[in-house]
């Protein structure tokens, strides 16, 4: 956990989020601006700066993207289409230094994204 990270905050409850899922390894919540219909982030609970900072064997990933399929049948999206995406680093607009994906759907999503 980092002290001064927004999503370890949100994690350990010390700031209240809109959270759609929740287990012992994730949390998942809508986004406070979001881009879609659907716009909801998650994250690991434990603390990754970013997808650089896993390492090999750690399952986390697929853990993350089990749960985006989930919270996309869920809500509905998962039939018509979705994205999953995880920025990283500055020119990756990560602005959160907390790895984390975006799931994202309720319209169509134009290429190139950005």
């Amino acid at each position: 956990m980092s002290q001064d990270c927004i999503f370890c905050k949100i994690v350990n409850k010390e700031i209240p989020a809109d959270v759609v899922y929740e287990d012992d390894r994730v949390i998942a919540f809508n986004d406070i601006a979001p881009q879609a219909p659907v716009h909801v982030i998650i994250i690991p609970k434990e603390h990754f700066d970013s997808i650089l900072s896993v390492q090999a064997g750690n399952d986390i990933i697929c853990h993350v993207h089990t749960v985006a399929n989930r919270i996309a049948l869920k809500t509905g999206i998962a039939e018509s289409g979705f994205r999953l995406v995880n920025n990283c680093g500055k020119d990756g607009n990560q602005t959160v230094p907390h790895l984390h994906y975006h799931l994202l759907g309720g319209r169509p999503l134009l290429w190139p994204p950005g």
